[in-house]
Formats: structure tokens, sequence, C-alpha cells
């Protein structure tokens, strides 16, 4: 009797559950939005049914399942499966996810952070795949990130174990980041803040091309900004060259205090493939003291896009079977 693992992703705006054999072959796949309104019961119980639902149409028993694997937006104490707050989901206070899905499904439930989700997916089927010291760093709306080391995901103490994108770059300067500091990562090398650059260089003249852009849009996306700035506007080489500089200093200092074989980045802006990559190598490199660590540090790009949630779910009821 063939087994499969559940991989879930629990979003803001999708609910997306995926079947998966023990050797990481994705079998399906479905999304529905998530009944945020509902609250806390009402997600469980469509996660509950989306099971139920996917195992039924592609032939599988309940009894052939070996567990689900949740990653949910926000920190978590992933020894007792509960989800400390997930502000996305409108939980303000802990949710015992992994007893409440255990008792709704019959089923084991390993319950993780998103962002550490996403990273072990691509340690186990992705990017990072031959690697168990990697750092996967997501550039979107803003900078996630999640650190494996020798293959188990670093918690901490909170569960904010890599809060990459929250590191302080420009001490006592620097714009207003959403946690209240100035100065984070975040506010350099996210889509939000290549946005803010670009919407200021189209304002005060200094891009035209932007300014056209957004006169004849109405917006202006991080992409216009990327295409821009390889199309030769300097305005907006300037803002990803600025980027790239403290991605690169960021993943220095993560270099040296944790010496992995690979950085893997995702995320929209990441999109920017090696015309991004190129200058964030060259920053990473002029930072890093040991040149056999720049030389031996992997800077590359995620593999599995919007699946590494689920694939690193899966992962995570794999490796518990085999402890």
């Amino acid at each position: 009797m063939e087994q499969i693992i559940i991989g879930v992703d629990v979003g803001g705006t999708t609910i997306k559950i995926a079947l998966i054999t023990p050797d990481g072959r994705l079998v399906a796949k479905v999304q529905e939005p998530t009944p945020v309104a509902q609250g806390e019961d009402g997600i469980l119980h469509q996660v509950a049914q989306m099971t139920d639902e996917l195992l039924h149409k592609h032939g599988y028993a309940k009894e052939q399942a070996l567990g689900i694997g949740v990653g949910v937006p926000g920190p978590i104490d992933a020894r007792n499966g509960i989800v400390l707050q997930a502000v996305n989901l409108h939980w303000r206070k802990p949710v015992p996810l992994r007893d409440k899905l255990n008792t709704l499904t019959g089923l084991p439930v390993a319950v993780e952070n998103d962002a550490n989700m996403a990273a072990l997916g691509e340690m186990w089927q992705g990017a990072g795949r031959g690697a168990e010291d990697l750092v996967v760093i997501t550039l979107g709306t803003g900078v996630g990130g999640g650190i494996i080391v020798h293959g188990k995901v670093v918690h901490g103490i909170n569960g904010v174990g890599g809060e990459i994108g929250h590191i302080t770059m420009t001490p006592g300067s620097g714009s207003i980041c959403n946690c209240g500091k100035t100065g984070c990562l975040e506010t350099y090398t996210s889509a939000t803040a290549l946005i803010r650059e670009g919407l200021q260089a189209a304002a005060n003249g200094t891009s035209p091309l932007l300014a056209v852009v957004l006169s004849q849009r109405g917006e202006l996306k991080a992409k216009d900004v990327l295409d821009a700035a390889k199309g030769g506007d300097r305005a907006s080489l300037a803002i990803v060259d600025q980027a790239a500089l403290y991605l690169g200093l960021a993943l220095s200092h993560l270099a040296n205090m944790l010496n992995p074989a690979k950085f893997v980045i995702g995320g929209g802006v990441a999109g920017a493939g090696e015309f991004l990559f190129s200058r964030v190598r060259e920053s990473f490199a002029r930072f890093v003291p040991f040149t056999y660590v720049v030389e031996s540090t992997e800077i590359i790009a995620a593999t599995l896009g919007n699946d590494a949630g689920v694939y690193g779910a899966g992962w995570m009821i794999r490796s518990q079977l085999e402890e």
C-alpha cells in the first residue's frame, strides 16, 4: 500500500495542500481562499476538509497518510505544535494547531513557520539539495528567512530564529520598518523598498523613465525598477546596487556566524536573476574576510517557487518518521 504525506501551506490569502510521496514526488496539489473571517477553527476545518477531498480524489485512504505538515506565517513553538501568533490570519493568541488538527483528522501533525518550511523544502527538493547547512531568504513584500544547520531549522528560544529581514543595516538612520525600527535589511532589499525608492526617483526627477511608467499605470512595481535598471536607467540602477550592497553585507554577517554551504534566494525580487545575483556576490566577497569562505559559499536562486512550503511541510513528516 503506497504511503503519502500531506503538505499544507496556510497563508493569509490562500491555503495550499499537496500530496507528496516519501521520496519527494508531488502527486497532486490544490489551493483555496483562506477563510480568515471564520477564525482559527474555520481555517482548520477548511484544511481538514480539503485534505479529505484531495485524498479521496486521488484514490488514497486515510490509513495511507503518514501525517500532515503545516506551515503558518508567524512564530511557532514547534516542539508543542503551537502557533504563538499569526497576524496575517488574525490569530492574536496562541493556537494549539497540532492538537486541534490531529483531533479533526486523526493524523499525526507537525507545525512550523512558513519561511522555515520553505527553507526545508528547498533543502529537500530545491536549490539546496545536497546541503545540510544553508540559509534561505525570500525577497518579497518583506524579507523572510530560514536558517538550517545540520539539517535542522534554527528556532531560538522564542521561535523567531531566522528573522533575517530585521538585521539592522544602518543604525540610527534609514526608513522605518514594519517592525517599528529603522534601517532593517527589509527596508533596503524588499519589493516594498524598491517601490518606495522608485517612487521617490520618479517624483524628484532623477528617473524620467519611472515617472512615465507611474503616470501611465498609476503605480510602480518592483519589477518596473528592476527592468529600468537593466535598461540602463541610472537612478534605478543605483536603487538596485544599494539593495545588492546591503543584502551582500547581511549575507557576509551570516557567513561569519554560520558558514553555510548555500544561500538560496527566492521571492519576486530574485526574479531579476543574475543581474541582481552578480551584484550580491560582489558585495558578499567585499565584506567576507576569508577568501576560502567566498569561494566555498554558493549564492543561488531558489527553484521551487510557491511549492517550497508544501515540500517543506512534507519533509517535516518524513524526517519525524526517520527519528
